[in-house]
């Protein structure tokens, strides 16, 4: 919205570095005070039922449920597992939790019994907050949990269970907020790793501080926006920007509760609503060029942002050719904020991930630490030292190795491979252990998937690596075929026709196999790691 200069934002930007932090209380009860009016949420489902909330209803609300959850046991320090859709209850624990100083650990609601308990256990939560529609998971393991004190159901009732509905109404609508340091836990996120079990992503209560630059400068808020973002809310793109980034610019949130995505009903209400910025997953997007994008018309929208993995430069020209609004692809990490993104003002390349973000020193780096020249592969890297910059998590909890091992010398090491341009445009080529090895050649996967998806048959794709005798490896792509196209043979060679065109020769898929859906993490990133193992393995 604002007219920006990306290099005098960048150049002129510093970090607050307050002792205390609390987002509850300097953010959200903030705006309350401000203006007891203005709107935080826009809440609506599928049945077409709609809920507004003010920053002064999300204050209040909160400070109930901190009641609830003290009186129940909870303390400052304890971790609460949350497992939520986009029921306002999401909002108000989170906030609750930031506020009485427990540590919330958001999950997906897709978790099984057997996820829950190793959350609960590895965590030592003390309590977990869910819906009816998980509960029995939780009561399948709670003998197994030991520490789990404390359950509580926000739509019903349950034996054994703290009726949520029931409970916050009766209790005080004040709470007196924890002074917590801006360092001390405050959420903990259990990463989609490639392998073995998730790893607890710790942050302090400054990471709410630090997403000020996801809303300001990438997502593009001001306190008149009302902003809409699809993510899971398992997933720490919604602390991205379904609460932190939005809120610290005093913006409002669109939530659409639903069961299941349909990207022509997501179409449809955000043509119906006011939405002014849109923030989805590329799998999303790809989801809508697929629909007749000709019949809607969206009024109010003005800015489109895509994170999760890279942006294909065809998806993002087919939906300005629609629409007129550039998708700006940004780039970050549950370890951190936003690292790097293209911002209003700034030209766009498409399939870039832009320039780095206010406040980060991004650069791109060999095995030794040292910086390499523009054009030279290398590993995407945050300079920490002297001072690491306000956002990057505290280490994964109880795996001191594994922290270690994300740091070299003066480095945050992202695990992302990428290069940069003479212009300081950052390009991902693939996560560190993705990259191809084929009779000599490196390639990135990510190249070979934007040439696939350029062709209409093609849906989604994955890339990885397969064995071969004569190259050590090739070129293997998974692709879900578009409605209207039959998969085979003819279709498999019109297809590495197409790359070989579009590309280098040498980076074609010299394997294609057809399948119905590619495997993915709960927040929707296809696990290249599933597909390279079962070749591999095979």
């Amino acid at each position: 919205m604002a007219d920006r200069d990306y290099h005098s934002d960048y150049g002129n930007f510093q970090w607050p570095r307050p002792e205390r932090f609390n987002f509850a209380r300097d953010v959200v009860d903030h705006w309350a005070t401000v203006d007891p009016g203005k709107p935080a949420l826009l809440w609506v489902d599928d049945s077409g039922a709609e809920e507004r909330r003010t920053f002064a209803d999300v204050a209040e609300a909160s400070s109930r449920v901190a009641n609830l959850l003290r009186d129940a046991g909870v303390q400052p320090g304890d971790y609460v597992v949350m497992m939520l859709g986009r029921q306002l209850a999401w909002w108000e624990v989170f906030t609750a939790s930031l506020r009485m100083g427990a540590v919330i650990s958001p999950g997906t609601t897709q978790l099984s019994a057997q996820d829950i308990a190793y959350r609960v256990n590895a965590s030592k939560a003390t309590c977990v907050v869910t819906d009816t529609a998980n509960a029995a998971k939780v009561d399948q393991v709670v003998d197994r949990c030991p520490s789990l004190r404390v359950r509580v159901l926000v739509d019903g009732r349950r034996e054994g269970w703290l009726d949520y509905r029931e409970a916050v109404t009766r209790q005080s609508p004040s709470f007196d907020t924890v002074d917590s340091a801006a360092s001390d836990p405050a959420m903990c996120y259990f990463t989609s790793g490639t392998t073995g079990y998730p790893k607890m992503c710790l942050h302090s209560h400054s990471y709410g501080l630090a997403h000020q630059t996801t809303g300001k400068y990438w997502l593009d808020l001001t306190p008149d926006d009302l902003h809409w973002n699809c993510s899971d809310t398992g997933w720490a793109k919604a602390a991205w920007s379904s609460y932190f980034g939005p809120w610290y610019q005093g913006a409002a949130l669109f939530v659409h509760h639903t069961q299941g995505f349909s990207p022509r009903r997501t179409l449809e209400l955000l043509a119906q609503y006011p939405v002014t910025t849109f923030c989805g997953a590329p799998t999303i997007y790809r989801m809508f060029v697929l629909e007749k994008l000709e019949e809607f018309r969206f009024a109010s929208l003005r800015h489109c942002v895509g994170a999760g993995e890279p942006l294909n430069p065809e998806i993002i020209q087919t939906w300005k050719r629609a629409t007129g609004i550039t998708i700006r692809d940004g780039y970050g990490q549950t370890e951190t904020v936003l690292l790097c993104g293209n911002y209003p003002g700034l030209e766009t390349r498409f399939g870039s991930m832009g320039k780095p973000a206010p406040g980060i020193d991004l650069q791109v780096v060999d095995e030794g630490g040292a910086i390499v020249p523009p054009g030279v592969e290398g590993d995407l890297a945050v300079r920490v030292k002297p001072e690491p910059p306000q956002g990057l998590f505290l280490g994964y909890k109880g795996e001191a190795d594994k922290t270690a091992q994300s740091f070299r010398g003066d480095w945050y090491i992202t695990g992302d491979r990428a290069r940069v341009d003479e212009d300081g445009y950052y390009w991902f080529v693939s996560r560190a252990d993705d990259v191809i090895l084929s009779a000599g050649y490196r390639i990135g996967p990510f190249e070979v998937e934007s040439a696939l998806i350029e062709h209409p048959a093609v849906a989604e794709s994955a890339v990885v690596s397969s064995p071969d005798e004569q190259r050590g490896e090739v070129v293997k792509a998974f692709v879900v075929v578009a409605p209207g196209f039959a998969p085979g043979e003819a279709l498999a060679k019109l297809l590495q026709d197409h790359v070989k065109s579009v590309t280098a020769p040498y980076k074609y898929p010299r394997r294609i196999e057809f399948v119905e859906e590619l495997p993915k993490t709960v927040s929707g990133k296809i696990r290249r790691v599933e597909l390279r193992d079962r070749e591999w393995k095979a």
